[in-house]
Protein backbone atom coordinates (compact mmCIF):
# COMPACT_ATOMS: atom_id res chain seq x y z
CA UNK A 1 0.00 0.00 0.00
CA UNK A 2 0.94 3.69 -1.48
CA UNK A 3 1.57 6.23 2.01
CA UNK A 4 -1.43 9.26 0.64
CA UNK A 5 1.85 11.47 -0.10
CA UNK A 6 3.31 9.36 -2.79
CA UNK A 7 -0.19 9.21 -4.70
CA UNK A 8 0.12 13.25 -5.19
CA UNK A 9 2.30 14.21 -7.93
CA UNK A 10 3.07 17.24 -8.72
CA UNK A 11 3.25 19.33 -11.76
CA UNK A 12 6.05 21.33 -11.84
CA UNK A 13 5.13 23.67 -14.76
CA UNK A 14 7.33 26.83 -14.75
CA UNK A 15 8.87 28.90 -16.56
CA UNK A 16 12.51 29.05 -15.30
CA UNK A 17 14.78 27.17 -13.25
CA UNK A 18 15.00 29.49 -10.46
CA UNK A 19 11.14 29.03 -10.29
CA UNK A 20 11.38 25.09 -10.34
CA UNK A 21 14.65 25.14 -7.70
CA UNK A 22 12.69 27.15 -5.35
CA UNK A 23 9.01 24.92 -5.55
CA UNK A 24 10.95 22.03 -5.41
CA UNK A 25 13.03 22.72 -2.06
CA UNK A 26 9.54 23.85 -0.45
CA UNK A 27 7.80 21.09 -1.54
CA UNK A 28 10.28 18.50 -1.02
CA UNK A 29 8.32 15.83 1.58
CA UNK A 30 5.14 16.87 0.77
CA UNK A 31 4.64 15.43 -2.35
CA UNK A 32 5.39 11.82 -3.81
CA UNK A 33 6.86 13.04 -7.18
CA UNK A 34 7.78 15.94 -9.00
CA UNK A 35 6.30 16.06 -12.85
CA UNK A 36 8.98 17.84 -15.24
CA UNK A 37 6.69 18.32 -18.59
CA UNK A 38 7.67 19.84 -21.95
CA UNK A 39 7.86 23.44 -20.46
CA UNK A 40 10.68 23.76 -17.96
CA UNK A 41 12.39 20.49 -19.66
CA UNK A 42 13.05 22.52 -22.75
CA UNK A 43 13.75 25.15 -20.82
CA UNK A 44 16.35 23.47 -18.22
CA UNK A 45 16.97 19.71 -19.87
CA UNK A 46 18.32 17.55 -17.41
CA UNK A 47 19.77 20.02 -14.77
CA UNK A 48 16.91 20.20 -13.44
CA UNK A 49 16.15 16.48 -13.42
CA UNK A 50 19.59 16.23 -11.58
CA UNK A 51 18.75 18.75 -9.31
CA UNK A 52 15.08 17.03 -8.11
CA UNK A 53 17.05 13.43 -7.55
CA UNK A 54 19.67 15.52 -5.66
CA UNK A 55 17.13 16.68 -3.18
CA UNK A 56 16.15 13.07 -2.81
CA UNK A 57 12.93 13.30 -4.94
CA UNK A 58 11.19 10.95 -7.97
CA UNK A 59 10.70 12.68 -11.34
CA UNK A 60 7.87 12.20 -13.54
CA UNK A 61 9.17 12.58 -17.20
CA UNK A 62 5.99 14.06 -18.82
CA UNK A 63 7.37 14.72 -22.53
CA UNK A 64 4.84 11.93 -23.88
CA UNK A 65 6.83 10.73 -26.77
CA UNK A 66 5.28 10.59 -30.30
CA UNK A 67 7.40 9.71 -32.75
CA UNK A 68 8.26 6.54 -35.09
CA UNK A 69 9.26 3.77 -33.23
CA UNK A 70 12.83 3.58 -33.25
CA UNK A 71 13.01 7.57 -32.80
CA UNK A 72 10.53 6.52 -29.00
CA UNK A 73 12.70 3.41 -28.45
CA UNK A 74 15.98 5.93 -28.35
CA UNK A 75 14.14 8.27 -26.08
CA UNK A 76 12.92 5.92 -23.94
CA UNK A 77 16.74 4.69 -22.99
CA UNK A 78 17.66 8.75 -22.39
CA UNK A 79 14.36 9.07 -19.71
CA UNK A 80 15.28 5.28 -18.11
CA UNK A 81 19.16 6.73 -17.85
CA UNK A 82 18.45 9.80 -16.55
CA UNK A 83 17.06 7.92 -13.40
CA UNK A 84 12.96 8.93 -13.79
CA UNK A 85 10.63 6.74 -12.14
CA UNK A 86 7.89 7.77 -14.40
CA UNK A 87 7.79 8.75 -18.04
CA UNK A 88 5.06 8.95 -20.94
CA UNK A 89 4.56 8.06 -24.07
CA UNK A 90 1.86 8.37 -25.99
CA UNK A 91 -1.03 6.00 -26.93
CA UNK A 92 -1.61 7.44 -30.11
CA UNK A 93 1.81 6.74 -31.28
CA UNK A 94 0.36 2.85 -31.91
CA UNK A 95 1.49 -0.80 -30.43
CA UNK A 96 4.70 -1.49 -31.85
CA UNK A 97 6.17 2.57 -30.76
CA UNK A 98 5.03 1.33 -27.08
CA UNK A 99 6.39 -1.92 -27.92
CA UNK A 100 9.45 -0.29 -28.63
CA UNK A 101 9.56 2.23 -25.70
CA UNK A 102 9.65 -0.68 -22.83
CA UNK A 103 11.41 -3.31 -24.36
CA UNK A 104 14.16 -0.32 -24.60
CA UNK A 105 13.86 0.78 -20.75
CA UNK A 106 13.81 -2.73 -20.04
CA UNK A 107 17.12 -3.68 -21.88
CA UNK A 108 18.86 -0.60 -20.41
CA UNK A 109 18.15 -0.68 -17.23
CA UNK A 110 19.24 -4.21 -16.61
CA UNK A 111 22.37 -3.28 -18.95
CA UNK A 112 23.38 -0.37 -16.05
CA UNK A 113 21.58 -2.13 -13.16
CA UNK A 114 19.49 0.47 -12.33
CA UNK A 115 15.68 0.70 -11.57
CA UNK A 116 13.35 0.62 -14.59
CA UNK A 117 11.00 3.59 -14.58
CA UNK A 118 7.33 2.86 -14.90
CA UNK A 119 6.65 3.54 -18.51
CA UNK A 120 2.96 5.41 -18.82
CA UNK A 121 0.99 5.86 -22.06
CA UNK A 122 -1.25 9.18 -22.53
CA UNK A 123 -4.67 7.92 -23.88
CA UNK A 124 -7.03 11.02 -24.53
CA UNK A 125 -5.55 14.64 -23.21
CA UNK A 126 -8.27 16.05 -19.78
CA UNK A 127 -8.16 19.36 -21.90
CA UNK A 128 -10.03 17.56 -24.98
CA UNK A 129 -14.07 16.49 -25.45
CA UNK A 130 -16.00 14.84 -28.07
CA UNK A 131 -16.11 18.04 -29.70
CA UNK A 132 -12.19 18.66 -30.30
CA UNK A 133 -12.12 15.05 -31.15
CA UNK A 134 -14.14 14.98 -34.08
CA UNK A 135 -12.46 18.35 -35.00
CA UNK A 136 -9.22 15.53 -36.08
CA UNK A 137 -11.09 13.43 -37.04
CA UNK A 138 -12.01 11.01 -34.25
CA UNK A 139 -15.73 10.24 -34.28
CA UNK A 140 -15.51 7.47 -31.91
CA UNK A 141 -16.77 7.99 -28.34
CA UNK A 142 -14.56 9.71 -26.02
CA UNK A 143 -14.96 7.01 -23.51
CA UNK A 144 -14.37 4.04 -26.03
CA UNK A 145 -11.19 5.59 -27.56
CA UNK A 146 -10.20 5.91 -24.23
CA UNK A 147 -10.71 2.27 -23.43
CA UNK A 148 -9.17 1.27 -26.94
CA UNK A 149 -6.20 3.34 -26.29
CA UNK A 150 -5.82 1.61 -22.80
CA UNK A 151 -6.50 -1.96 -23.68
CA UNK A 152 -3.67 -1.22 -26.66
CA UNK A 153 -1.10 0.16 -23.98
CA UNK A 154 -1.50 -2.58 -22.06
CA UNK A 155 -1.14 -4.94 -24.66
CA UNK A 156 1.95 -3.69 -25.17
CA UNK A 157 3.33 -4.61 -21.89
CA UNK A 158 3.25 -0.26 -21.20
CA UNK A 159 2.25 -0.12 -16.92
CA UNK A 160 -0.41 2.50 -16.99
CA UNK A 161 -2.25 5.40 -18.67
CA UNK A 162 -2.97 8.88 -17.95
CA UNK A 163 -6.62 9.14 -17.76
CA UNK A 164 -8.60 11.26 -17.09
CA UNK A 165 -10.40 10.71 -13.55
CA UNK A 166 -13.91 10.01 -14.87
CA UNK A 167 -12.59 7.25 -17.22
CA UNK A 168 -11.15 5.42 -14.22
CA UNK A 169 -14.03 2.88 -13.26
CA UNK A 170 -14.56 2.30 -17.34
CA UNK A 171 -10.42 1.72 -17.85
CA UNK A 172 -10.64 -0.36 -14.51
CA UNK A 173 -13.29 -2.52 -15.95
CA UNK A 174 -11.12 -3.46 -19.09
CA UNK A 175 -7.46 -3.06 -17.89
CA UNK A 176 -7.84 -4.87 -14.03
CA UNK A 177 -6.85 -3.72 -10.86
CA UNK A 178 -2.89 -3.60 -11.31
CA UNK A 179 -2.80 -1.90 -14.36
CA UNK A 180 -1.59 1.99 -12.98
CA UNK A 181 -4.04 4.93 -13.65
CA UNK A 182 -2.66 8.69 -12.79
CA UNK A 183 -5.08 10.94 -13.02
CA UNK A 184 -4.58 14.81 -14.00
CA UNK A 185 -7.27 16.98 -14.18
CA UNK A 186 -7.63 16.59 -11.07
CA UNK A 187 -8.92 20.24 -8.77
CA UNK A 188 -9.81 21.11 -5.33
CA UNK A 189 -13.71 21.73 -4.88
CA UNK A 190 -12.55 25.59 -3.93
CA UNK A 191 -10.05 25.57 -7.54
CA UNK A 192 -10.96 26.57 -10.85
CA UNK A 193 -11.33 23.94 -13.54
CA UNK A 194 -8.45 26.21 -15.83
CA UNK A 195 -8.61 24.79 -19.34
CA UNK A 196 -9.27 21.26 -17.98
CA UNK A 197 -12.74 19.99 -19.16
CA UNK A 198 -13.31 16.40 -17.61
CA UNK A 199 -12.54 16.83 -13.75
CA UNK A 200 -13.08 15.59 -10.18
CA UNK A 201 -11.31 16.62 -6.86
CA UNK A 202 -9.08 14.56 -4.98
CA UNK A 203 -11.15 12.27 -2.96
CA UNK A 204 -13.36 11.68 -5.64
CA UNK A 205 -10.44 10.46 -8.13
CA UNK A 206 -9.19 8.37 -5.41
CA UNK A 207 -12.27 6.66 -4.45
CA UNK A 208 -12.68 5.95 -8.26
CA UNK A 209 -9.52 3.77 -7.92
CA UNK A 210 -6.97 6.28 -9.22
CA UNK A 211 -3.29 5.00 -8.13
CA UNK A 212 -2.02 9.04 -8.43
CA UNK A 213 -3.31 12.25 -8.92
CA UNK A 214 -1.44 15.23 -10.66
CA UNK A 215 -2.04 18.62 -9.62
CA UNK A 216 -0.53 21.79 -10.67
CA UNK A 217 -1.65 24.93 -10.53
CA UNK A 218 -3.69 24.75 -7.30
CA UNK A 219 -0.68 23.88 -5.49
CA UNK A 220 1.69 26.42 -7.55
CA UNK A 221 -0.54 29.49 -7.24
CA UNK A 222 -1.68 28.80 -3.47
CA UNK A 223 -0.66 31.52 -1.10
CA UNK A 224 0.47 28.45 0.89
CA UNK A 225 1.38 25.95 -1.65
CA UNK A 226 2.59 23.53 1.37
CA UNK A 227 -0.21 23.87 3.11
CA UNK A 228 -2.01 23.20 -0.11
CA UNK A 229 -0.23 20.38 -0.79
CA UNK A 230 -1.06 18.44 2.71
CA UNK A 231 -4.69 19.39 2.27
CA UNK A 232 -4.96 17.24 -0.89
CA UNK A 233 -2.99 14.56 0.93
CA UNK A 234 -5.09 14.56 3.33
CA UNK A 235 -8.41 14.50 1.59
CA UNK A 236 -6.27 11.46 -0.26
CA UNK A 237 -5.79 9.62 3.52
Amino acid sequence: MMEPRERLIFALDVERFGDAQKLAGLLKGHVGLFKVGKQLFTHAGPKVIDMIRNKGERIFLDLKFHDIPNTVAKAAEEATKLGSAMFTVHSMGGYEMMKRAVESSRNIAKHLNIPRPLILAVTILTSMDEVILEEVGIKTPLKQQVVRLATLAKRAGVNGVIASPREIRLIRDHCGAHFLIVTPGVRPASATKDDQKRTLTPGEAVRAGADYIVVGRPIKEADDPVKAADEIVEEIS
